[in-house]
């Protein structure tokens, strides 16, 4: 029986960040070095592929430091910790690695960096993720305000409008904070943004390598896992750029044929913290029902890399 034909575009760049590649080569030193187990605090990163590997190799996952037995080390996620979490690790003598994202810890300086000025911050995010709560964690309750979307801008109370700066999550999309921050902009005109885009590099580059895509495909797929805030922004980029059909899946085996028959071209990505050998997973389940063209659409490069910590170049 003759396959179908399908064109299938390959987003450039996709799939690991560097901060997500440190954060895993931080658990897999951390058991070189110390041996099994290891505890980490909360997923590394949002990755059940990723979790479940990681687990097979010694390391345990848990929510709380209070899970953790004080002689084992502890590594935090890639998403950042509230400041009393390696207090209370440093109080109980623990061996502990942190494996917060590099620009997810320029935020938290930025946060604490306002405040020593005697700006209270209101922070662009989303409740209950745990990069919110990290960032939010590194200062006294109430010296950060959390707003979701334009609506929360209205209902907010501050100290002194005079006396304000904003931060955001990272792995939010260009386009969902930009509303957010005009809003700001118009009810405190003297609100204080950040130097730099906080959005990181990598959750920008993924954005627009699928509005790229999205205009050329039927249908796309998001490999991601359900509680990954930057996959879910490229489901909502796609479908906000054009295609139609924008779905998230874990893996190959969550894909909805019925929903893409007849489609003759389809845009596969991955979110930050997804690894290639799910997508290919994905593109060989592909092949297996269609005669497959693939097209890849490349609008960046990445080059970055972040070093670990010195803890771990070190030997034991």
């Amino acid at each position: 029986m003759t396959k179908p034909p399908l064109t299938l575009y390959l987003a450039a760049p996709r799939g690991f960040c560097a901060g997500v590649d440190r954060a895993i080569k931080i658990v897999e030193m951390a058991l070189q070095k110390w041996g099994a187990p290891v505890y980490v605090r909360h997923e590394i990163v949002h990755n059940k592929y990723v979790v479940d590997d990681l687990r097979a190799k010694g390391a345990v996952f848990v929510e709380e430091l209070e899970d953790c037995p004080d002689d084992r080390p502890v590594i935090f996620s890639a998403h950042g910790v509230p400041k009393a979490v390696p207090a209370e690790a440093a109080r109980r003598e623990m061996v502990y690695v942190d494996a917060t994202c590099p620009l997810v810890s320029k935020v938290h300086i930025e946060a604490e960096r306002h405040a020593e000025n005697g700006l209270q911050i209101i922070m662009i995010g989303h409740a209950g993720h745990p990069e919110t709560i990290g960032t939010m964690g590194q200062l006294p309750d109430g010296d950060v305000l959390l707003v979701e979307t334009v609506d929360d801008v209205a209902d907010i109370t501050v100290r002194d409008p005079e006396k304000l700066a904003f931060v955001t999550q990272t792995t939010l999309s260009v386009d969902d904070t930009t509303d957010i921050v005009a809003a700001l902009n118009a009810r405190f005109p003297a609100i204080k943004g950040p130097h730099k885009e906080d959005i990181c590099y990598a959750t920008t580059n993924r954005q627009e390598a699928v509005k790229a895509m999205a205009a050329q495909a039927d249908a796309m797929l998001v490999v991601g896992a359900p509680n990954s805030s930057n996959s879910r922004r490229l489901v909502e980029v796609g479908a906000k750029a054009g295609c139609t059909y924008s779905q998230l899946v874990q893996r190959a085996a969550d894909i909805d044929w019925r929903a893409l028959e007849g489609i003759t071209s389809i845009g596969i990505t991955a979110g930050a913290s997804a690894p290639e050998v799910l997508v290919d997973e994905v593109i060989d389940a592909f092949r297996a029902r269609y005669d497959v063209t693939t097209q890849q659409v490349e609008t960046a490069q990445e080059n970055v890399e972040f070093k670990v910590p010195r803890v771990l170049r070190e030997p034991a």
